[in-house]
C-alpha cells in the first residue's frame, strides 16, 4: 500500500539530481519548492474553515491540540510552541503532541506511530472534551498513531482536523475538516520533510495565526496581546501604540503606563480620548478586538 502513496513515488524531476553540480541540484529543489504554495492556495476553503472552528472553540476555553509522528509532529509541536512567546496566550491554549514523547524531537521514535492505541492513549492524558479541537497531522494520510487519536476524539465531540498531503487519505476520511495540499512526489523520494513538510509548516501558521488574529490578538497587523515584561517588550509595546493611535514617543509611553501596561487598551484610550475604565468596559464589550472597540467597520 505504501508504494502506492503520492508521497511514495519518484520524482521523474529529480531522477538525475546525483548527477548534477551543486548549483543545478538546488535549482531542482527550489523549482519544487515552488509548487507547495499553490498546493496550499487550493486548501484554504477548507484552511478557513478549520480557523473559524478552531477560534471558536478557544473563544469558548477550548484548546488546539496537535497530534503527530516524525516531522509531522515536530511541526505541531513548534507551531503550539510559537504561540505564546508571540501572541501571549496561556500554555495550554495550543499545544502539540508528537508520538514518542518530546525526545522524539531530537531523537527518532517513529516505530511508536504505528500504535494507534498510543495515540488514543495521548490525547486522553490531556483530559480532552468535546470543547477541544484536535488536528491530527500526517504527511501520508495513513499514520495509525494519528487515526486512533482523531477517532478517539471525535467520539467525545471534539472538533477534528486533519492536514495531510495525499488525495483521498484515510485522515481525510476521518475527521470533521480535511485540509490537503497536493504537494506530489519529493525530490528525494519519501523524505516527506520536504514538500509535505513545508505545506504542513504553511498550513499551520494559518491555522493559528488566523485564530489569534479572529481572537483580536492583532489590531491591523499589529501584535496588540504583548505583554510588556522586559525593556525590549516594553520598547515594541510604546512602537505599537505610538503607530495605531497615532502618538509621539512620550504620550505612547503615557498612555501604556495609564492602562496598566495593555496596549489594547492604550489605543482605545488614546484613539477615542477615553480613560482606562471606559476602555477596558468597550474592549470586554467587543470580545477584545480592538477595531470593534473603535466602532471600526468589519468586513
Amino acid at each position: 500500500m505504501l508504494e502506492r502513496l503520492l508521497t511514495e513515488q519518484a520524482n521523474p524531476a529529480s531522477d538525475q539530481i546525483d548527477r548534477l553540480s551543486t548549483l543545478d541540484m538546488l535549482a531542482v529543489i527550489n523549482r519544487e519548492d515552488a509548487t507547495v504554495a499553490e498546493a496550499v492556495r487550493l486548501e484554504l476553503p477548507r484552511i478557513a474553515q478549520a480557523v473559524d472552528g478552531i477560534s471558536a472553540a478557544l473563544a469558548r476555553g477550548g484548546r488546539l491540540i496537535y497530534i503527530g509522528a516524525g516531522t509531522s509532529g515536530r511541526l505541531g509541536v513548534l507551531d503550539a510552541s510559537e504561540c505564546n512567546p508571540t501572541y501571549s496566550t496561556p500554555l495550554e491554549m495550543v499545544q502539540g503532541i508528537i508520538a514518542g514523547g518530546y525526545d522524539a524531537l531530537y531523537r527518532p521514535t517513529e516505530a511508536t506511530e504505528d500504535n494507534p492505541g498510543s495515540g488514543v492513549a495521548d490525547v486522553r492524558a490531556r483530559d480532552i472534551t468535546s470543547a477541544d479541537v484536535i488536528c491530527g497531522i500526517a504527511a501520508s494520510g495513513r499514520t495509525p498513531y494519528v487515526l486512533g487519536a482523531v477517532r478517539y476524539a471525535r467520539s467525545l465531540g471534539s472538533l477534528t482536523v486533519g492536514v495531510s498531503c495525499v488525495p483521498d487519505s484515510q485522515l481525510a476520511a476521518e475527521v470533521d475538516i480535511a485540509i490537503t495540499p497536493v504537494t506530489g512526489p519529493e525530490v528525494v523520494t519519501g523524505s516527506t520533510r520536504m514538500k509535505a513538510g513545508t505545506a504542513t509548516k504553511l498550513v499551520l501558521n494559518m491555522l493559528t495565526t488566523g485564530a489569534m488574529i479572529r481572537l483580536g490578538m492583532t489590531y491591523g497587523n499589529r501584535m496588540v496581546n504583548v505583554q510588556p515584561r522586559n525593556s525590549k517588550l516594553i520598547d515594541r509595546a510604546r512602537r505599537i501604540i505610538g503607530s495605531a493611535v497615532p502618538a509621539d514617543p512620550d504620550t505612547a509611553a503615557t498612555l501604556l503606563e495609564a492602562s496598566g501596561h495593555s496596549v489594547r487598551v492604550a489605543i482605545v484610550m488614546g484613539r477615542l480620548g477615553i480613560g482606562r475604565t471606559e476602555a477596558e468596559q468597550r474592549l470586554a464589550q467587543a470580545g477584545n478586538v480592538v477595531a470593534r472597540a473603535l466602532g471600526e467597520k468589519e468586513e
